[in-house]
């Protein structure tokens, strides 16, 4: 299950028609704002930049964003990548979603050394362990463990890590 905290909705309308009660209209057109010149940037340290000091995303060092990634416009502050990660061409990392009756809200943890493949969509409260691979167009709907391969929608286990190594170990003998 993945980690979020719930809010009812309030009144007679469904969470998103309230999300000005939820999160400030400034700090969503500011984040808006800074979220898109990173998306179109070529350059991968001023995207570390804007992420670290204007969202206050925590971003290790070494990390990579892609082309056209789109980190939570909302709650970007609870998305954490750790050094030397890269996240693929047009991945979307979510830390909130509205629901019809509630809206919820997660921490995303992206751990050291991971890849994500592009077009993911990375859903709040989930954890992502160091080393892991995750294949383009994936719905990460859970929690991954360290090292392993996953992929697709939802996401799925297609190699553990100890799969891995010896896929490594075979490739390296010839």
């Amino acid at each position: 299950m993945r980690r979020t905290e719930r809010y009812p909705a309030k009144g007679d309308a469904n969470s998103l028609w309230h999300i000005y009660q939820t999160v400030s209209f400034f700090k969503v057109a500011k984040n808006f704002v800074i979220i898109q010149l990173a998306r179109y940037t070529a350059f991968i340290s001023v995207k570390n930049f804007l992420y670290r000091t204007f969202l206050k995303m925590e971003v290790g060092k070494k990390t990579s964003f892609a082309l056209m990634v789109m980190p939570d416009v909302m709650f970007p502050e609870r998305i954490k990548v750790g050094d030397n990660s890269i996240i693929g061409f047009n991945t979307t990392i979510l830390a909130h979603e509205y629901l019809i009756d509630e809206y919820r809200i997660g921490d995303v943890t992206i751990g050291k050394n991971v890849l994500i493949g592009a077009n993911t969509t990375i859903l709040p409260g989930v954890e992502i362990g160091d080393g892991a691979v995750i294949s383009a167009a994936t719905l990460v709907n859970r929690d991954i463990p360290p090292g392993v391969f996953a992929g697709g929608n939802p996401v799925k286990i297609i190699y553990t890590s100890e799969e891995m190594l010896a896929r490594k170990q075979r490739l390296t003998e010839h």
